[in-house]
């Protein structure tokens, strides 16, 4: 039985991906039993599934090749989801029915836990005539308010919710508003912003010259360009939104450019996409590939890495016909280019057990080295996948190989294509792998650098007791194992450490062997000049990269964890992760459910609804751990028979949130903020949108009476689990799942380092 190289490894596996029974009986006894459900499953479409179940077995085996956390939790379980990552939506039309089928497209989307993008360009700018109606428009940003409501209503499958990215064209007449929206933090939470910037408006830039703004032929405003790219420049300084989309780089670049026109990607900027496009994601585990690793002699067997990325890439075109899709239309563009997303995980650490310093020219060159490897096998494979089952049905060898993307292949993978054809159009992508990779063992997320080497991670028992756990990067464990108390060289480099043009360098090293898109961030200094940070977004332009995300920490995106180095050092001295906390106290997560006592203290609030002809009732119940008061448990009932299914859920929901601990809070948050498109009620003086926001300010009084919370709309006042900490430097956010302080920003999204969370799905 494979045994976890971490405790934090077999917890993630247990909560995101073990296959359950409702109840939470495990199906999947031992990890061994997960990767035999995803290669049954994966093989079930080939003529002979047993040989091939195996192989893929082989492959999942030591977690070499990691599928996404999508064909992990759902492959052979018979749910109705999804095992794609990632989609762009249908184009918006410019009218209100389109608008709102669109809408309707997206909640069925996310139902079934997919990420989508959307490009708002194509809606008409605010102050627009709308004819026939004597009004004029209210602009893409309200439609985006709308699409961020429904958003927050709909939990996708797993337990993330729905996940979302909005471009706009960077000539689009209401681009100003768009880039400043996020400097409202309340607004558009459920969005990550991106800017479609095009190479004649970089060109402006540099010139200094004039940019109209203009819908339709029309133009409603003409700008100076540097003034436009300063603005978006200051806004991601200021609160890391919008990112940058160089997006005529991405359609020249595309293999499919003689067939589609790309405006949009998925919420983590990694896969560029099409109307309705659709794409799957998986990683080669770099570091679990290493030979002789801090060794002269360290390298991966080229042959071996062949071998790998070729059954991944046909688990990956298998998942294309076992998997579910949300919309006919999504099903039949999966299925013409049959696009996969190939990519890496655990580079960092695998530079390290060669030696090299991540950001080194020598690293991003050895970098450059395996990411062509991996190209041409994946590209080979899918040559010998069309001999056998054909190439994608809308393939064009002439124009497909004239994209320049592969103008740049060896000649040999050229003379294959245009000989037999190729199954998938696109094979490529570095996406986000936080989740996986803590699974994994921790090992580094995709290709960013080591984020930390390692931190401290408490975990509250059932006995109400705290325990603390070591989460130690994948290499530094391996590095203790092999050297013992031997001191870290000084090749070892966190993201801390690193110059933001280092990340720029090891970005435009990958890209050149990925066809799709990197999801990456450039880690920059708070106190990094205005001007310096400029150059950032220069440089990925100028190298070649097809987009660019930063994260500055400061007072409005707050800080992330922080690396410190205790007086007293580990045996191995190495650098420690301390959470930083500001007021309050620190939350910490909770392993299992607390067992319930005989008998709780609690309070019965009566709710009378105006539309509801009969009242609904709420108790909840409060334990006491550690000599503060927190809640255990809710129950809401009514004598109104409509509401009984959804107060049934919200008793059961609720009450394992609250039963997990951790900061509650969000329960009260996520409630208040549900609208009814019906319409609201005005109680007490206050209008209030739905009868479940209703519910969430009865939970919040609660919380506020009994000490939980500080005050209305506020947050934690006395917290059971915590341990007070008092440092001066701001803490940040607490994640929504586990309530750790241990958000931070990886690879274009907000993850915790504690559970996996992730903003992006």
């Amino acid at each position: 039985m494979t045994r976890f190289a971490a405790p934090i490894a077999e917890q993630i596996w247990d909560m995101k991906y073990r296959f359950k029974e409702a109840d939470g009986t495990p199906i999947d006894v031992t990890v061994e039993d997960s990767w035999r459900r995803i290669a049954r499953s994966l093989a079930s479409v080939e003529k002979e599934p047993a040989l091939w179940e195996d192989r893929f077995y082989a492959a999942l085996e030591d977690f070499k090749y990691l599928p996404a956390g999508r064909i992990t939790a759902g492959a052979g379980t018979a749910r109705s989801v999804t095992l794609f990552n990632c989609f762009v939506m249908g184009t918006i039309p410019d009218n209100m029915g389109g608008i709102f089928e669109m809408l309707k497209e997206a909640a069925l989307t996310m139902q079934q836990g997919g990420g989508i993008g959307y490009d708002f360009s194509t809606i008409r700018p605010k102050g627009a005539t709308v004819h026939g109606v004597a009004a004029d428009a209210s602009g893409p940003l309200s439609f985006m308010d709308v699409w961020d409501a429904m958003c927050r209503t709909i939990m996708s499958a797993g337990s993330r919710r729905g996940a979302m990215m909005a471009t706009m064209r960077c000539d689009h007449p209401d681009i100003e508003q768009f880039i400043g929206a996020k400097a409202d933090s309340a607004r558009l939470r459920m969005f990550n912003l991106s800017v479609l910037v095009t190479d004649a408006f970089m060109e402006a830039v540099k010139a200094d010259a004039s940019w109209d703004l203009q819908f339709d032929g029309k133009v409603y405003h003409t700008v100076q360009a540097r003034d436009l790219w300063n603005r978006i420049m200051r806004a991601t300084y200021d609160y890391a939104e919008p990112g940058v989309i160089f997006i005529d780089r991405i359609n020249a670049a595309n293999n499919l450019n003689y067939v589609e026109q790309i405006a949009a990607t998925n919420p983590c900027g990694e896969q560029p996409l099409p109307p309705y496009g659709a794409c799957l994601l998986g990683s080669i585990n770099l570091a679990r590939l290493v030979k002789a690793p801090f060794d002269e002699a360290a390298h991966i067997e080229e042959d071996e890495l062949d071998r790998l990325v070729a059954t991944a890439v046909r688990m990956m075109d298998n998942v294309v016909d076992a998997s579910r899709f949300p919309l006919e239309a999504q099903f039949a563009e999966a299925r013409n280019k049959r696009r996969i997303g190939l990519g890496v995980t655990g580079l960092a650490d695998a530079l390290l057990m060669k030696g090299l310093r991540y950001g080194s020219e020598e690293a991003a060159a050895q970098t450059e080295r395996w990411l062509k490897r991996i190209a041409r096998a994946a590209y080979l494979a899918s040559v010998e996948l069309a001999k056998e089952k054909g190439a994608f049905p809308l393939f064009d060898a002439e124009q497909y190989l004239a994209s320049g993307n592969m103008m740049q292949m060896d000649e040999d993978v050229r003379d294959a294509i245009r000989s037999h054809g190729i199954r998938n159009a696109l094979l490529t992508s570095i996406a986000p792998t936080g989740t996986i990779s803590l699974y994994a063992g921790n090992v580094s997320s995709g290709i960013e650098p080591v984020f930390a080497y390692a931190y401290t991670r408490k975990v509250l028992q059932k006995d109400g007791t705290r325990t603390e756990e070591e989460v130690v990067d994948y290499a530094v464990q391996m590095w203790r194992d092999l050297k013992g108390d031997a001191e870290l060289p000084e090749y070892f480099v966190n993201a801390q450490t690193l110059a933001p043009l280092d990340h720029v360098r090891m970005q435009a090293a990958a890209q050149k062997w990925i066809d799709s898109s990197i999801s990456k961030t450039i880690n920059c200094p708070e106190d990094i000049s205005f001007e310096a940070f400029k150059s950032v977004y220069m440089e990925a332009f100028e190298t070649c990269c097809k987009g660019c995300t930063t994260y500055r920490p400061n007072e409005v995106t707050g800080s992330v964890l922080s690396v410190s180095e205790k007086e007293e050092k580990t045996p191995a001295e190495t650098p420690r992760l301390a959470v930083e906390a500001g007021q309050g106290a620190e939350v910490v997560y909770m392993s299992e459910p607390l067992d319930r006592p005989q008998a709780l203290e609690g309070q019965t609030y009566k709710l009378k609804w105006p539309d509801s002809e009969h009242a609904i009732y709420l108790t909840i119940n409060d334990i006491v751990v550690g000599g503060h008061r927190r809640p255990f448990e809710i129950f809401i009932n009514s004598k109104n028979m409509e509401h009984y299914a959804w107060t049934v859920a919200l008793t059961r929901m609720i009450s394992a949130v609250f039963r997990r601990g951790g900061d509650v809070s969000f329960v009260v948050e996520e409630l208040k903020a549900v609208f009814d498109p019906r319409g609201g009620a005005w109680m007490q003086g206050k209008y209030i949108p739905s009868i479940l926001a209703a519910i969430g300010g009865v939970i919040e009084r609660h919380l506020v009476a009994t000490g939980f919370l500080e005050g209305e709309g506020m947050g934690l006042k006395s917290d059971p689990q915590a341990q007070v900490v008092n440092l001066d430097t701001p803490r940040g956010k607490a994640c929504p799942s586990c309530g750790q302080y241990e958000m931070r920003m990886v690879e274009g999204c907000m993850t915790c380092a504690s559970c996996g969370h992730s903003k992006c799905g």
